[in-house]
């Protein structure tokens, strides 16, 4: 037996009657629209532009900072299933640094997929070859794996130098260094 409620407060009310072995039991859910999470949807989403001067700031520090704007953790309207962050320019990527010994120490492993085809590299070999992917993977790996991280990680944007294309966007500067004393190295 199923009954349906409407009250005067737009929720409706399922009251469902089970009989077992002589023992009826009762159970009330109410869908109630004003207690339901709100969540925003696709062509309610705007992105904004943030720019990020990476010189003398710690890999690990600035790709928090980086991540949670990529996935939109810093809106109030975060939904953690869609893809709603915003773009981040990143420039003078090759001046990142790491602490302690991690610049030469610290090992990164991929597979190839052969029978002990397994590959390790350090970040001063990969800064050598590619100034950024040290960052790129960092943040890459405090997203989501999967699509959504996939395509949340194209909102990354880095450069080596000074200049980049994406002045036209009017990105608005982050101050690393102001955010949290720790977030640069400091000599």
């Amino acid at each position: 037996m199923l009954l349906l409620l409407i009250n005067g407060h737009n929720s409706i009310n399922h009251s469902v009657q089970l009989k077992y072995n002589n023992l009826t039991i009762y159970v009330i859910i109410s869908i109630n629209p004003a207690f339901m999470t709100k969540f925003i949807k696709k062509d309610e989403t705007n992105s904004e532009w943030f720019e990020i001067d990476a010189k003398g700031a710690v890999v690990g520090r600035l790709a928090t900072v980086v991540s949670k704007i990529i996935r939109g953790k810093n809106k109030t309207t975060y939904t953690p299933h869609m893809d709603h962050g915003d773009f981040v320019v990143i420039k003078n990527v090759d001046q990142i640094k790491f602490t302690g010994n991690k610049f030469q120490n610290k090992k990164y492993y991929r597979h190839t997929g052969y029978p002990g085809g397994i590959k390790e590299t350090t970040p001063e070999k990969l800064s050598e070859k590619k100034p950024g992917e040290v960052l790129k993977l960092a943040v890459k790996r405090m997203l989501p794996s999967g699509a959504l991280g996939k395509k949340q990680l194209t909102k990354l944007k880095i450069y080596s130098g000074e200049e980049h294309p994406h002045t036209a966007q009017n990105p608005k500067i982050i101050e690393i260094s102001k955010l949290n004393q720790k977030n640069v190295v400091r000599n």
